[in-house]
Formats: structure tokens, sequence, C-alpha cells
């Protein structure tokens, strides 16, 4: 059997915990502001000091690695729950933190416990276990909202606990042996199955981070800030979309073109965060009439567009929804009024910049009937001036 030279082991998990911990923190300081690394690195960095306490058995300091060393590592999985809720968005229990270290070091002043390997391992391997059940449970609870895959987390947070706790159950250990009893042949085991948790729970925290910060970054070039809708990027990409599937399976399509009334009047007279109000007004007013499969995005200053699956009877019965709805909405003291243009598939195709140019048309004939109107494109429309 391959004899394993512990110090030798005890060195190289050191090394790696404290380069893997040394990696989360500079990436946290570069980003400063994700939790979830800092907790991380500390976590790597706090475990190379209970590790290298724990090496000090067998020294004359047996005090010292069973109950300060162990101490130790019972904060970091303490710290890598305390990294997972950070990860969740959910604040730090410090109280409960603490709870599992301040059991065990209990626990060690009872001298019957501190003289017995097998109660301190199964002590040991409990509190470690709940700590972890309990990191597991908050990346399950919040795997749908958090929008990344957490599924490789889970199941290497399930193989460590699963590795303590059956080597808990078949650990040779003698049932009565001295505080100083020496380590067990699975400690060696031991010492690499924790070295590569901490090299992939380091590579795992940092992956899902970066995947939710590449996420969130794609979401704010497709998404109008104000208003929260897509903004001209994500409406041209996936009126695209749209259009390639309808032109797939022979559906009509319209495309409405609004544009709010004197809107620059109302930003000159009331103010800018009354036409912020407006525009916020508007977008929520008509999301809630449009279906999952429509697109709709802010694709200028006070210009929106829509594209649904339907015919333009459709398109018109819904634009003069949203006219009527968006002026029934607007205060006493100061009327509101949106004019669209409509434009369908039967006229100009499956092409979104046809679509988009021949609503243009329609809408300039809406503003120069008056406005606070409904146009459909007619043969002899004239583009909206810039």
């Amino acid at each position: 059997m391959l004899q394993l030279h512990i110090p030798t082991l005890l060195l190289a998990n050191a090394c790696v915990v404290i380069l893997c911990g040394l990696l989360m923190l500079f990436s946290w300081w570069r980003g400063r502001h994700e939790r979830t690394l800092l907790w991380g690195g500390g976590m790597l960095l706090l475990a190379a000091v209970g590790l290298v306490l724990n090496s000090l058995r067998g020294m004359g300091l047996d005090w010292l690695s069973i109950i300060l060393g162990n101490m130790v590592l019972q904060f970091c999985v303490a710290m890598n729950w305390a990294a997972v809720r950070a990860f969740c968005g959910r604040a730090t229990a410090w109280p409960w933190m603490f709870l599992g270290p301040l059991l065990w070091l209990l626990l060690c002043l009872w001298p019957a416990f501190y003289g017995e390997i097998r109660w301190r391992l199964l002590a040991y391997t409990l509190l470690m276990t709940l700590y972890m059940l309990a990191s597991m449970a908050e990346l399950w609870r919040s795997r749908h909202a958090l929008g990344v895959s957490s599924l490789p987390a889970l199941l290497l947070m399930g193989a460590h606990t699963l590795f303590y706790l059956v080597r808990m159950l078949v650990d040779p250990a003698p049932s009565a042996g001295a505080a100083g009893a020496a380590p067990s042949p699975l400690f060696a085991m031991l010492l690499v199955e924790s070295m590569l948790y901490a090299v992939g729970i380091a590579f795992l925290l940092l992956s899902m981070v970066k995947e939710r910060a590449e996420q969130q970054y794609r979401v704010a070039a497709y998404s109008d800030p104000l208003t929260g809708i897509g903004n001209r990027r994500a409406f041209l990409r996936a009126g695209e979309r749209l259009l390639r599937l309808c032109a797939e399976q022979h559906q009509p399509v319209a495309l409405l073109l609004c544009d709010l009334d004197h809107f620059k009047a109302i930003n000159d007279r009331y103010g800018h965060s009354a036409g912020d109000l407006v525009l916020q007004q508007f977008s929520a007013g008509v999301a809630v009439q449009l279906r999952k499969s429509d697109v709709f995005g802010r694709i200028g200053g006070e210009e929106f567009a829509c594209l649904l699956v339907g015919t333009q009877a459709d398109a018109l019965a819904l634009a003069e929804r949203i006219r009527l709805a968006f002026a029934a909405a607007a205060p006493a003291h100061r009327p509101q009024s949106v004019s669209i243009g409509v434009a369908s598939s039967l006229q100009a195709g499956y092409d979104l910049t046809r679509l988009l140019s021949l609503a243009d048309q329609a809408l300039y004939q809406a503003k120069g009937g008056g406005r606070n109107r409904v146009q459909a494109y007619a043969e002899g429309c004239q583009a909206l001036p810039d």
C-alpha cells in the first residue's frame, strides 16, 4: 500500500490552501465589492492556520492542536457558509458562525471528551456536517434567483461532507486513546481530500462570481436603465430573432412605433424628473398589455417600439388600448398622450429595418394629423424628420 508522508502532505496542503486563499483575496481586492471572495479567501487562509496548529500534535502541545486548531477549522467551515450566504445576497449570521467553535471549546473542557478520540471525531464531523448542509441549503434555495450554475458547488460540498461522514464510520482510531494518540491511517487521505476541496471551492466560487458578473454586464448592455425594459440593441436583437421564427412558420407580424407627444415641453415645464416618470409610466403601462412572446423596447429618447405576432388589425387594437390607457393615466395638472404608427409584414415582409421605416412613416402621419392618435401605414406616408 502506498505510504504517504504526513509532514510532507501537511506542508503541501498548507501551501496550496494559502495560494488559493491569496488568489481569492486578490480577486476580491480587484473587484472591491464581492463579499463572497472575501469570505472564501479568508476561509482558506485561516484553514492554513488550522492545519499548522493541528501539525503540532505530538510535540507536547496537544491541547493547542486539539482545542484551538479544531476551533479554527470549525470556524473555517462556518466561513464557507458565510461565503455562500454572501453570494446568495444574505447577511452574515455571526452568532451561528461562532456557535460551532464555541461548542467545541465547551466539549473539550470535559475531560472524558477530551481524552476520547472517537467522541472528538464524532462531534467534529457532526458540527462540520451541519455547517456544510447549511451551505448547500442556501445554494439550493437560491438556485433559481442566482441565475448561475450552482450544481457543481452543491456536488463538491456534498462529496466533502460525505467523505467526513464515511471517515467517522470507518476510521480505525482506538476507542480509548490518549489525547495525543497518533493520527489514524485515514488522516493522509483526509489531507488529500481537504486539499482537493480547497482548490475546488476556490475555483467554483471564482467561476460563479465571474459568471454572475458577466450576466450583469449583459443585462446592463441590453436594458434601458431608466425604464428597465430592453434598449435599442436588445429590441433589434430580439426582433430579428422573432421575425426569423415567424417567417419560418408563415405567421403575420406587426410593429408599433410609439412617440410621446410634446415630451420636450413636459421636460422644460415640469423638469426632467417629471419626464423620467412619464417614460417609466408609459413603459410599465405597455408592458402589462403585452404577451411574453412580444418584443418591446425603448429605441430612442421618447420613442418605443413593439413587435408582436399578429395581424395589422390586432396591432391597431393594441395600439388604441395603449393610447387610451396612457392618456387616462395622466395627472389632472398635466395632460399626456402618445402617437403610434403601425406597419405589418404584409407591407414590409419580415425585414425589421423595413418595418421600422414604414411604421416611422405612419407615425409621421399620426403626428401631422394632430397627435394622440393611431395610424396604420398607407402608401404615400412621409418619413418622420429627425
